[in-house]
């Protein structure tokens, strides 16, 4: 694991899966910080995008993972933040790849797509492949700035 702390957040369409990635975290001893939703309610997915920006802003060098329906929502809410650079992914191929070449810092996932233990895969991948660092670096340090 490249961290043993991660934030999670999600709506209502992703609270079920965003659980079930806690309890697989929970049980490899990872700290989690539950940023919500704590049930099905309905809730508007970008509160709990900018509950992620926010938290990974304030906490400088930190990961996280949000969950709504489809992914995209939530991971445009969180990517206004400058210090977030959130990945959506759908294969294992693609959390190796936005870890390597873009350092994400936050995974993206979507509910309605794929199963719990794909889903598992994926973060199992994101949290356990490194920053190629290199000629990705600068390209990288240019994510956050202002256009």
């Amino acid at each position: 694991m490249i961290t043993n702390k991660i934030a999670l957040a999600s709506d209502h369409a992703g609270f079920d899966l965003k659980e079930e990635i806690k309890e697989y975290l929970s049980n490899l001893g990872v700290e989690i910080v539950d940023l919500g939703t704590n049930d099905n309610t309905s809730v508007n997915y970008a509160s709990y995008g900018k509950k992620m920006g926010q938290y990974i802003k304030d906490n400088k060098d930190s990961f996280g993972i949000i969950v709504c329906g489809t992914g995209i929502g939530i991971s445009i809410a969180a990517n206004r933040y400058k210090e977030v650079r959130a990945a959506l992914c759908h294969s294992t191929e693609y959390a190796s790849l936005a870890r390597k070449h873009n350092d994400a810092n936050v995974l993206a996932l979507g509910s309605r797509f794929g199963d719990s233990k794909e889903s598992i895969n994926i973060v199992k991948e994101f949290f356990t492949t490194d920053f190629e660092g290199g000629r990705h670096k600068d390209r990288v340090d240019t994510l956050g700035e202002k256009v």
